[in-house]
């Protein structure tokens, strides 16, 4: 009988264990890059946001031009399914949109069938339980992010070869992780995350060349019920040091505060007040039946 509580995917119309799941080498969404993804994330049993994430896959496809043979409730339904399969109640469940395979010597995208599939791991985290308790070390990479001009960010891609550079700075200078920069030196996004920053009441969060991530959507929503000051802009390295308050927002963890940039603290040196208000009210609304989508296993 086989084992799903590792995992399960979604290919060609048939479930598969994790460890089975695979592509064709020659698709273009593994030589190339050529694909759009999108994560939502399970928590107690319950969907968060799932309709925001698959309403982003689907602008990506659009954007990319790019089809595939199922509308958004059975892209829906596939994702329920698969963590039914698993049993999991925490999990990641990722949607993902691959080129697919041109003629053989043709470099037409128009002669490729898009390839749909789904997988379902179980939840981890990009900062283990020491790191949300202390905060973040952070760098601000000399490393540029790839222009929106040339790749729109807003759209869930896989190109990371920026950010992975980025991490092995970071690493180098015995920081958690990185933030990478754009072309006049602004702060734009990490691997898999957003920032924020507070001076005072204002709350900053860069808007341009940055994935608009539904994490972040919903910590502005939290934000602006707090009367706080959004400013969904700029965000300098200097700004950035000089913050009261800076975190990150993932789904891969929701809420993090970062105590330290660059080797320098931030604020007093410990997680702030407001992050520990918005990581307690972000994670109360994956009980909220207005977020959130109660699995029947």
């Amino acid at each position: 009988m086989t084992d799903f509580s590792k995992g399960a995917a979604f290919i060609e119309g048939e479930q598969v264990a994790i460890a089975d799941a695979k592509i064709p080498l020659m698709d273009w969404g593994f030589l190339h890059s050529d694909a759009t993804y999108d994560v939502a994330h399970t928590w107690k049993g319950r969907f968060f946001r799932v309709d925001e994430y698959i309403e982003r896959f689907e602008d990506s496809m659009a954007k990319l031009r790019m089809s595939i043979p199922y509308d958004r409730d059975q892209i829906r339904q596939i994702m329920f399914d698969l963590v039914r399969l698993t049993g999991l109640r925490d999990s990641y469940v990722e949607i993902v949109c691959t080129r697919g395979i041109p003629a053989p010597g043709s470099r037409d995208p128009r002669q490729c069938r898009n390839r749909f599939l789904a997988f379902v791991v179980p939840f981890v985290w990009i900062a283990n339980d020491e790191l949300r308790a202390r905060g973040l070390n952070l760098m601000i990479s000399k490393q540029q992010r790839i222009p929106p001009e040339s790749v729109d960010p807003t759209i869930k891609n896989y190109h990371w070869l920026d950010m992975v550079m980025a991490l092995f700075e970071a690493y180098d200078h015995g920081a958690d992780t990185a933030i990478l920069v754009d072309a006049r030196g602004d702060l734009t996004e990490g691997p898999g995350f957003n920032i924020f920053a507070r001076h005072g009441d204002t709350v900053t969060s860069p808007e341009h060349g940055v994935l608009h991530g539904v994490t972040r959507m919903t910590l502005l929503e939290l934000m602006e019920r707090q009367n706080l000051r959004i400013n969904r802009g700029r965000l300098t390295a200097d700004a950035a040091r000089a913050a009261d308050e800076l975190f990150i927002t993932s789904t891969a963890g929701g809420v993090m505060p970062v105590t330290r940039i660059d080797g320098h603290q931030v604020g007093d040196g410990k997680p702030g007040t407001l992050v520990h208000t918005l990581n307690d009210e972000y994670w109360a609304l994956h009980e909220d039946p207005e977020y959130s989508v109660e699995i029947e296993y």
